[in-house]
């Protein structure tokens, strides 16, 4: 079973996310912001991560600037997942290495297809 990280400051969105993907097969896990999902990817790497960008702590750029850097850390498709959607937050996301880019809000049709875009499903 594929396992998808969560990361999201929001427990609504976390809960709505983890819904979806267990619906899909997904085994999931959550963080609330980047640092939380950095920890958790050193303790055992996801084959995907949902990643909100505007968090606590630590954002989801800079988060995913960080696990690009660790070992097996180009393994994870990272799926952002925020309602910044101008086009340069986009081609920033994608030139730190994000797989795949999706608008709030989402409903299962979007992740779907998104993971399939990607190879998940």
């Amino acid at each position: 079973m594929k396992h998808c990280l969560v990361v999201d400051d929001s427990s609504v969105i976390r809960k709505v996310a983890r819904c979806i993907l267990e619906d899909m097969s997904f085994r999931t896990s959550e963080a609330e912001n980047g640092q939380e999902a950095l920890n958790k990817c050193l303790g055992e790497m996801p084959d995907a991560i949902l990643l909100d960008w505007n968090m606590p702590v630590m954002d989801g750029i800079d988060f995913l600037l960080a696990l690009r850097k660790e070992s097996n850390g180009e393994t994870p498709k990272v799926i952002f997942c925020t309602t910044e959607n101008d086009a340069e937050h986009i081609t920033r996301a994608i030139s730190a290495g994000a797989n795949e880019y999706i608008m709030k809000p989402f409903d299962k049709d979007i992740i779907e297809a998104k993971f399939q875009e990607v190879g998940l499903i």
